[in-house]
Protein backbone atom coordinates (compact mmCIF):
# COMPACT_ATOMS: atom_id res chain seq x y z
CA UNK A 1 0.00 0.00 0.00
CA UNK A 2 1.11 3.17 -1.14
CA UNK A 3 1.79 6.11 1.89
CA UNK A 4 2.85 9.98 1.96
CA UNK A 5 4.74 10.98 4.57
CA UNK A 6 6.08 14.29 5.71
CA UNK A 7 8.95 15.38 8.03
CA UNK A 8 9.54 18.48 9.56
CA UNK A 9 13.19 18.67 10.19
CA UNK A 10 15.00 21.20 12.14
CA UNK A 11 16.20 24.24 9.99
CA UNK A 12 18.71 23.36 6.54
CA UNK A 13 20.96 25.82 6.47
CA UNK A 14 22.17 24.90 2.74
CA UNK A 15 20.42 24.08 -0.51
CA UNK A 16 23.42 20.73 -0.51
CA UNK A 17 21.60 19.75 2.72
CA UNK A 18 18.27 19.38 0.60
CA UNK A 19 20.38 17.30 -2.35
CA UNK A 20 21.98 14.69 0.37
CA UNK A 21 19.12 14.04 1.94
CA UNK A 22 16.92 13.59 -1.40
CA UNK A 23 19.23 11.24 -2.65
CA UNK A 24 19.55 9.19 0.32
CA UNK A 25 15.52 8.50 0.62
CA UNK A 26 15.18 8.49 -2.51
CA UNK A 27 17.96 5.04 -2.45
CA UNK A 28 15.18 3.58 -0.03
CA UNK A 29 13.55 0.43 -1.32
CA UNK A 30 10.28 1.44 -1.88
CA UNK A 31 10.55 5.22 -1.84
CA UNK A 32 8.93 7.23 -4.78
CA UNK A 33 8.35 11.29 -5.54
CA UNK A 34 11.04 12.45 -2.63
CA UNK A 35 10.79 16.17 -2.23
CA UNK A 36 13.05 18.40 0.07
CA UNK A 37 10.90 21.59 0.70
CA UNK A 38 14.23 24.27 1.57
CA UNK A 39 12.31 27.29 3.19
CA UNK A 40 9.99 24.93 4.78
CA UNK A 41 12.62 22.53 6.18
CA UNK A 42 10.24 19.20 5.11
CA UNK A 43 10.81 16.32 3.35
CA UNK A 44 7.66 14.98 1.47
CA UNK A 45 8.07 11.03 -0.12
CA UNK A 46 5.81 8.47 -0.89
CA UNK A 47 6.36 4.87 0.16
CA UNK A 48 5.50 1.47 -0.21
CA UNK A 49 4.38 0.27 3.58
CA UNK A 50 5.23 -3.59 2.78
CA UNK A 51 9.37 -2.40 1.85
CA UNK A 52 9.81 0.49 4.50
CA UNK A 53 8.55 2.52 7.21
CA UNK A 54 8.28 6.09 8.44
CA UNK A 55 11.05 4.95 10.96
CA UNK A 56 13.24 3.91 8.27
CA UNK A 57 13.08 6.79 6.48
CA UNK A 58 13.50 9.01 9.79
CA UNK A 59 16.98 7.20 10.52
CA UNK A 60 18.58 7.73 7.37
CA UNK A 61 17.67 11.25 7.88
CA UNK A 62 19.30 11.39 11.10
CA UNK A 63 22.15 9.09 10.27
CA UNK A 64 23.11 12.52 8.26
CA UNK A 65 23.17 14.56 11.18
CA UNK A 66 19.48 16.09 10.67
CA UNK A 67 17.21 16.82 13.12
CA UNK A 68 13.92 15.15 13.13
CA UNK A 69 11.03 17.12 14.47
CA UNK A 70 8.05 15.28 13.36
CA UNK A 71 6.62 12.64 11.34
CA UNK A 72 3.14 12.17 9.72
CA UNK A 73 1.68 9.73 7.51
CA UNK A 74 -1.21 9.19 5.57
CA UNK A 75 -2.37 6.20 3.03
CA UNK A 76 -3.05 7.36 -0.34
CA UNK A 77 -6.08 6.51 -1.80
Amino acid sequence: MMKKMIIQLGTLTCPSCMQKIENAVSQQKGVENVKVLFNASKVKADFQAEQTSPEVLQKVIEDLGYEVETVKVKELS
